[in-house]
């Protein structure tokens, strides 16, 4: 059995406004809430190779592991994997962002599976990227949109 999760949210910005935020990875800290720090530890072409390190949780724990991200522009997607996979069996993460009338759709599709003796099962961590990512998804487009109509409101320079 394996875990598989869709998510998305129409932001009103620019493309080129959503994509820049949203694959400026050293700022990932102040544009997600659940993300203390990120390093990057490697970049070769469009692959970037990075430790996440998340606010500890309820119980105090600290969870922190290596993904690796390959940002394609022209194709507009994001592919990117966990190398440390923690209680994964794996995790692989799709970014994809398309233009529309109202702004651009950013689509996160999530395919994972738990180990076995992981302390949650696929049906577990499901409910929780769901549940996660909508609200994540909320807080990066309200920030992304502030950005834009920040970047419009600004005063032309003399």
């Amino acid at each position: 059995m394996s875990g598989h999760t869709e998510n998305s949210i129409t932001v009103d910005a620019p493309l080129d406004l959503v994509w820049d935020m949203t694959n400026d990875i050293e700022n990932w800290p102040n544009l997600f809430t659940e993300y203390a720090s990120l390093e990057v530890l490697s970049r070769e072409g469009d692959t970037t190779t990075f430790r996440l390190t998340m606010f500890p949780d309820d119980n105090g724990k600290v969870w922190s592991w290596v993904s690796e991200r390959t940002v394609d522009r022209a194709a507009r997607t994001v592919r990117a994997r966990r190398v440390e996979t923690g209680p994964f069996a794996h995790m692989n993460i799709r970014w994809e962002y398309t233009e529309l009338p109202g702004g651009v759709q950013m689509r996160w599709t999530q395919d994972f599976a738990m180990k076995p003796e992981a302390p949650v099962d696929d049906d577990w961590m499901t409910d929780n990227i769901n549940r996660n990512s909508r609200t994540q998804l909320a807080l990066i487009r309200d920030k992304i949109e502030r950005a834009a109509r920040d970047r419009q409101n600004a005063p032309l320079p003399r």
